[in-house]
């Protein structure tokens, strides 16, 4: 399941990408098989264990380009080991209502974005993550968890501000909104709750088999519901101080 669109950041064969806060590593996985040069990035040691075999796997299967090649690699945010201007496309997809330092890591982010090249960031929209909090500290007053809810327009201006000028931005997972509400309503940690089952089945069942009978209805509810909101940014000059790191 990707947020990012993939065509709107340019992610094809050759292209430099970093995808910070990669997580289980979905748009990491998308990015090789375009045939780019990719870094998943994370501070979760175990996950980033998974996602480094699961890219083996690939390579082994033949499932991305010879060309291409992909990296997991431990670190911070706050801190990317990279020097000015490295990648032609920064992902940070769902990261930043993580950071409480946020705009510390916005500013890494661009500084290791090339001049001309795509910044493509998501974070839960407003209103379906305001509902969740409304229901359910358990989602997320944990230990790594959401630290707050950003406005589409504040998230912007952020960026924006930091010398970037937005492109284009669109809504995504208007389906998976409902089953959010859902899961905060009975309890996050009761996913065998048979309301919630029933709706990740549904969740299961669309990914794997996307009928144009949830196309459309997603593509409908996403500018009312969409769980996510994704912006894309191009870099149109050097926008922050320099700071010279260890090579790639």
């Amino acid at each position: 399941m990707l947020t990012v669109d993939f065509d709107r950041a340019g992610i094809g064969q050759g292209v430099r990408v970093i995808d910070v806060g990669c997580g289980a590593g979905r748009h990491a996985f998308e990015a090789y098989r375009r045939g780019a040069h990719v870094i998943a990035f994370d501070r979760d040691a175990a996950e980033l264990q998974t996602v480094e075999a699961m890219l083996e796997a690939m390579k082994e299967a033949g499932e991305a380009p010879a060309s291409a090649t992909a990296h997991a690699v431990l670190g911070d945010a706050l801190s990317l080991p990279y020097p000015d201007e490295t990648f032609d496309c920064v992902i940070a997809s769902e990261i930043l209502e993580h950071v409480p330092e946020d705009d510390a890591a916005i500013a890494e982010l661009i500084r290791v974005l090339k001049v001309g090249g795509t910044l493509a960031v998501s974070v839960p929209r407003w209103l379906p993550e305001q509902v969740c909090w409304w229901l359910s500290d358990e989602y997320h007053a944990n230990e790594g968890g959401h630290v707050r809810i950003y406005r589409a327009s504040e998230l912007r201006h952020k960026i924006v501000g930091a010398g970037m000028r937005l492109t284009h931005r669109h809504h995504a997972h208007a389906l998976h909104s409902p089953f959010w509400w859902l899961k905060c309503a009975v309890g996050v940690s009761r996913g065998d709750h048979p309301a919630v089952s029933a709706y990740h089945k549904l969740l299961v069942w669309d990914l794997m088999n996307r009928p144009r009978i949830t196309r459309v209805a997603e593509s409908v509810l996403n500018p009312i519901v969409g769980k996510s909101v994704a912006m894309y940014f191009v870099k149109p000059q050097a926008s922050i101080p320099t700071r010279r790191a260890a090579a790639i």
